[in-house]
């Protein structure tokens, strides 16, 4: 297996987990950049972006992590609250990351007037590729997998990275035990759904409407990390229900994406829904103001335009020549007959 650790230099350790997490995350942020672009807004500005999303998403990752398991009965930080803060000791959450990341998002782009729907909907296949490079770290850490199986693909876990219900090697030895490779399934779901939103936006750009592409990562995503928690015994699971806290959040992503996408396209009505954009906003572009002046300064000039001369009986203007004779014509006729 890949040491974890790429070098150590004194206290300080450079680990295969925080590299390639930031290059899922410089791969994402490329993508909502060119994304964005050519949607005509200015591409610098997720890097502008980036300095709000992802200090404040990480935290967001720990801060899921830990309620996680706590929630699950785990009481380590509970007794160690110090422990909450030691990163580097692994234990971060994609869902975490993602509230407090979007809500960072959503603060940076109001404070500049920016079009929220245009950087979500860039952001959708972004967050799917740059969650599965993620993915590689957990194969490295020996993390994330599933039950044992006897399928061809299934992978080797140490002793000292299985759960505590694998943990007995007479019942599972390490020599012939084989785990799902839960991270890789979730890993192929996301590149496969970060295709299909990509190659919609392409293929109907005309037609989609803002919004449409976020609507669709939430079902796509919700959907499938619902389909890979079946395959993960680590996760806490709520009593009642018998699923895990995380399926529940999934599911509850792709029913409201659904619904969204439903009210988008006026299957449904939903009153936050009645203004919904129908183009994208990008910032520097014509105002609706700019197209109004234009229209009062073309009823200004039909205004000035002198009335059209007055029709005789005959449905004829006459010429103003021609009724000064006529005038004149009358009045010589006046002074004969006096004469």
């Amino acid at each position: 297996m890949i040491d974890p650790v790429i070098f150590t230099f004194g206290k300080f350790s450079l680990r295969w987990y925080g590299v390639i997490v930031m290059i899922g995350v410089i791969v994402g942020s490329l993508m909502v950049e060119r994304a964005i672009k050519r949607r005509g807004e200015n591409g610098d500005r997720i890097w502008d972006a980036l300095v709000w999303i992802l200090p404040i998403g990480i935290v967001g990752a720990r801060l899921w992590y830990v309620v996680n398991a706590i929630l699950g009965g785990n009481r380590y930080y509970i007794e160690n609250p110090g422990s909450i803060i030691r990163i580097w000791e692994g234990g971060l959450h994609i869902y975490g990351g993602l509230l407090l990341g979007a809500i960072a998002l959503l603060a940076y782009l109001r404070r500049y007037n920016l079009d929220p729907w245009l950087f979500l909907d860039a952001a959708g296949p972004a967050v799917l590729v740059g969650q599965a490079i993620g993915r590689i770290a957990n194969f490295i850490n020996q993390e994330l997998y599933g039950p044992p199986t006897t399928l061809p693909w299934g992978i080797k876990i140490e002793a000292a990275h299985r759960l505590p219900e694998y943990s007995n090697m007479l019942l599972y030895p390490e020599a012939t035990t084989r785990f799902h490779p839960t991270f890789a399934y979730e890993m192929l779901w996301n590149f496969a759904a970060a295709g299909l939103l990509l190659w919609l936006g392409r293929r109907y750009e005309k037609e989609l409407k803002p919004g449409a592409l976020f609507a669709g990562w939430l079902v796509l995503a919700g959907f499938g990390r619902v389909w890979i928690e079946f395959f993960r015994p680590d996760q806490p699971k709520i009593p009642e229900l018998g699923i895990s806290y995380s399926a529940l959040v999934a599911a509850l992503m792709a029913v409201f994406g659904a619904l969204m996408l439903m009210a988008r396209y006026k299957v449904i009505n939903l009153k936050f829904t009645e203004n919904w954009e129908e183009e994208y906003q990008v910032a520097g572009q014509s105002k609706p103001e700019e197209t109004s002046i234009d229209e009062d300064e073309e009823e200004d000039e039909e205004e000035e335009t002198p009335p059209a001369p007055k029709r005789s009986s005959a449905g004829r203007s006459k010429p103003a020549a021609v009724k000064r004779k006529t005038a004149a014509a009358k009045k010589t006729t006046t002074r004969t007959k006096k004469s």
